[in-house]
This record gives structure tokens, C-alpha cells and sequence, in this order.
């Protein structure tokens, strides 16, 4: 099939095709003489277990990285996808309920409890995980994940009051000068800190900084302790990582 035909086989456009080759995702099994990219039913089977990634999430960079490895089985794969979908959707009937719930409740023909108006939301994945694991891989992410799920309640609410701890005095620097005595020790200390979770190179330590300003999220987040503290601790981490 050519580029088109597939294109408007799955509906997705051509140039999502052309980006896919252009970065090794799916490349077409042969190419004319007049350049037209020709697909096989091979391809197409790949295509689609890169569109179940994708519907669950997962960045391309990602599903390049586990569809190429010696190790993926995609009978096992497939099983993978239908479990998480399965369980996308029994969340997606819960949210569904909860709204048909507060409908009615609105128009006053139930009562409805506090719980219940929050029934279906899932807050329990980490949003950044997955950009995580595309930047530093899984094993790193694995390890930061073990220690702290080995924690009990009191250590963790510790090591959470040691973050907070340290976001608030950068929170008090961050209108003097990243590279002074104060925002390096404090910088330092942050480092170690995140180094009891996982195992961050100087270098990943900069590449976190750079997300904390690249990804909205990040951003926001740091910010609620004070507007302008995310780009501060990048420039931080950057000088900290350069001069050590």
C-alpha cells in the first residue's frame, strides 16, 4: 500500500507517516525507483501496535525503544495493551457514573456524598514518570520508584517535608545570583538529595533542570513557591552541574 492508502486506511495524515520513517519508528518495507514508500502487511502490524502506545500514552521516543528491542514479543504486547485498555475503560465507566450522578444531584432528585463526587478520578500515576523514563530510561525511574515505595509513611512524609524544605530556601535566593555561595550550596544540597532516590548524573541533573522550565507542569508546580523559581533552579543545576 502507498503512503496515502494508508493514511486513509487508519486516519492519520501523511506527513504523521513521513515523520514515523524519518525517525526509524516505521519504515516502509520498500521504496520505488520513483520514490514512493510501499508498505507491507508487516508494516501495517507494527503500525498498529504503535498506535495502541500511543493511545495509552506513551511518547515516541519511547515506543521506538521498545518495539526495536531483541526482547519485544508482541503477542505479549498486545496482552499489555488490552489489560491497560481494559482498565482506561472500567475508569472511563466510573467517570461516566459520576457525572449521570451529578446530573441528577444538581437537579436536586438525589443526594450525593462528598466521596462520591470523586469517584473515578485517578491521581495515583506520576504525571512525569514518563518523561523520566524517555530522558534517564527505566532503570533509574525503577530504582528512584523501589526506594521510595520501600519507605514507610513517616520517612516518606519526611523526605516530603526535606523537599519542601529545600524548594522554600531556594524559593528566598532565587532573585540573586544562581552561581552565589548561598544558591550552590542550596543546589547541592537538592542534588544529594534527589541522589537518595535514584541515581542522577551531573549530566541528568542538568536535563532535569532544562524539564522544569521546558514541561508547563514542572513549572507550575515549582513556581507555587515562588514565580520565577523554576528557571532559577535550571540556571542553578546547570552551573552546578558545569563546575563539578
Amino acid at each position: 500500500m502507498r503512503v496515502k492508502e494508508v493514511a486513509d486506511l487508519v486516519g492519520i495524515s501523511v506527513r504523521t507517516l513521513h515523520h514515523y520513517d524519518e525517525i526509524g519508528l516505521l519504515t516502509p518495507d520498500e521504496i520505488t525507483d520513483a520514490g514512493y514508500r510501499l508498505y507491507s502487511n508487516v508494516n501495517l502490524e507494527l503500525l498498529q501496535q504503535i498506535l495502541f502506545f500511543r493511545e495509552l500514552g506513551f511518547p515516541l521516543k519511547e515506543i521506538k525503544e521498545i518495539v526495536s528491542s531483541p526482547d519485544f514479543d508482541r503477542k505479549a504486547a498486545l496482552e499489555l495493551h488490552r489489560k491497560m485498555l481494559m482498565e482506561k475503560r472500567s475508569q472511563l465507566d466510573q467517570l461516566i457514573a459520576t457525572i449521570e450522578k451529578t446530573v441528577q444531584y444538581t437537579r436536586g432528585e438525589i443526594q450525593m456524598t462528598n466521596k462520591e463526587k470523586f469517584e473515578g478520578f485517578d491521581f495515583g500515576h506520576n504525571p512525569y514518570e514518563q518523561e523520566a523514563r524517555e530522558r534517564w530510561g527505566n532503570q533509574a525511574v525503577d530504582t528512584a520508584n523501589a526506594k521510595v515505595g520501600g519507605m514507610s509513611k513517616d520517612e516518606q512524609g519526611a523526605l516530603s517535608a526535606r523537599m519542601n524544605e529545600i524548594y522554600t530556601r531556594l524559593a528566598a535566593l532565587r532573585n540573586s545570583s544562581p552561581d552565589s555561595e548561598e544558591a550552590q550550596g542550596a543546589i547541592q544540597e537538592w542534588y544529594l538529595l534527589l541522589n537518595t532516590m535514584g541515581s542522577y548524573s551531573l549530566e541528568g541533573f542538568k536535563g532535569l533542570g532544562q524539564m522544569y522550565v521546558d514541561d508547563s507542569r514542572f513549572t507550575k508546580n515549582i513556581d507555587k513557591f515562588g514565580e520565577g523559581l523554576a528557571v532559577f533552579m535550571r540556571d542553578a543545576m546547570a552551573i552546578y552541574a558545569e563546575n563539578n
